[in-house]
């Protein structure tokens, strides 16, 4: 779930950072779910940083990274269920989202980029 008062595409499915769409923390998980997820993600950043120049501990470090990622519904497998595709990653002006982007007042807009 994104600190930052990110623009959401009206779905919930997307926020838009750095001028790009990210995909949302899958809704349904619970909240104990979600807070486990979330631990182990912050764990496996902390691991990377302190891997230095140990290949097989960053590693391990990412690989459990993209475990947790996965878990809050953020890779992998779509969340949702009515076959969308995954547009994670497109701008938004190049996506199914472009309507809705380019009626975003600016100010909104700004918040992404």
């Amino acid at each position: 779930m994104p600190k930052k008062d990110y623009p959401r595409t009206p779905d919930g499915r997307y926020f838009v950072s750095r001028g790009r769409l990210w995909r949302s923390t899958d809704p349904s998980l619970t909240d104990t779910e979600r807070r486990a997820a979330v631990k182990a993600l912050m764990q496996g950043r902390r691991a990377v940083q302190l891997a230095g120049d140990d290949a097989e501990a960053e590693a391990e470090a990412r690989a459990q990274v993209d475990a947790a990622k996965r878990r809050l519904g953020e890779r992998g497998p779509v969340w949702w269920e009515d076959g969308a595709p995954d547009e994670g990653g497109l701008h938004p002006k190049n996506s199914s989202y472009a309507e809705w982007w380019a009626a975003l007042p600016e100010e909104e807009q700004a918040k992404g980029l």
